[in-house]
C-alpha cells in the first residue's frame, strides 16, 4: 500500500440501478477502513426533499436550489452502526428506498444544475485514509483520477429479481414485472441523458455480476485494489 496521508486513494464503483454497487462499495470500504460515499442516497435525499415540497422534477432551477441548500447528513445509527441518512435532522433512510423516490432521483439527475450543486459535496468526502464512492458518474465525472474504477453491471432481469427480494425482505410490497419495467426505463434514461450519462470510464474494470454473488464481487474488487493502491 502507498502512503495515503497526503493523497487519499479513491475507488469508484459505478453501474446501473440494482447492480449491487451499493452493497459492494459498503463492504469494500469496511474491509479497507475507507470512508464511503453513497452518491445515490445523496440524489435520493434531494429527490425526497423535492417530493416533500411538491417540487416538480421538471423545474430544474427549483430542484437545483434544493440540491444546494437541503440539510442532508450521513451518520451512523447509534445502536447498529449502520449508515443512516438525515434530511433536516430526521432519519429518512427507509424513505429513500421507496420506488417513487428512486424514480424522482433518476429524473432530477438529468439537470445540469443539480449535478453541479452536488459535485462539490461529493468531492469533499475524499479524506484520509481513502474513499470508496458508488454511483453512476463517480469514475467519469466526480473522481476522474481515481486509482481504481469499477463498472458493475448485471442483466435487467437479474437486477429486478434482486430488487424484488430486497424489498420483500424489508416487508415492502413489490411486483417483479413493475420492477423490471422501472429498471429498463431508468437504464434508458441514465444511459442516454445528455448530462453525465451512465457509462464505463475508459480505464474502468468492467464486472458483470449476473452470475456472481456479493462475496465474489467484493473479493474481486479487493484483489484489484491490492494491486492498484
Amino acid at each position: 500500500m502507498v502512503d495515503i496521508t497526503d493523497n487519499p486513494p479513491v475507488i469508484t464503483i459505478d453501474g446501473p440501478s440494482g447492480s449491487g454497487k451499493g452493497t459492494v462499495a459498503r463492504q469494500v470500504a469496511e474491509q479497507l477502513g475507507f470512508r464511503l460515499l453513497d452518491s445515490g442516497s445523496l440524489y435520493r435525499a434531494v429527490a425526497l426533499a423535492s417530493l416533500n415540497t411538491r417540487t416538480s422534477s421538471e423545474d430544474a432551477f427549483a430542484v437545483a436550489q434544493i440540491a444546494l441548500t437541503a440539510p442532508i447528513d450521513f451518520v451512523a445509527h447509534p445502536e447498529t452502526g449502520d449508515a443512516c441518512v438525515l434530511l433536516g435532522g430526521q432519519d429518512v433512510t427507509l424513505d429513500l428506498r421507496r420506488e417513487e423516490v428512486g424514480e424522482q432521483a433518476s429524473k432530477i439527475a438529468t439537470h445540469v444544475g443539480v449535478r453541479d450543486a452536488l459535485l462539490a459535496r461529493q468531492r469533499r468526502w475524499c479524506q484520509p485514509p481513502g474513499l470508496v464512492a458508488d454511483g453512476r458518474d463517480m469514475g467519469t465525472v466526480v473522481f476522474p483520477d481515481a486509482e481504481l474504477k469499477i463498472f458493475l453491471t448485471a442483466s435487467a432481469e437479474i437486477r429486478a429479481k434482486r430488487r424484488h427480494k430486497q424489498l420483500i425482505e424489508k416487508g415492502m410490497s413489490a411486483n417483479i414485472g413493475s420492477l423490471l419495467a422501472d429498471i429498463q426505463k431508468r437504464d434508458d434514461r441514465d444511459y442516454n441523458r445528455p448530462v453525465a450519462p451512465l457509462k464505463a470510464a475508459e480505464d474502468a474494470v468492467c464486472v458483470d455480476s449476473s452470475q456472481l454473488d456479493i462475496n465474489q464481487v467484493v473479493t474481486k474488487v479487493l484483489d484489484l485494489a491490492d494491486n492498484r493502491l
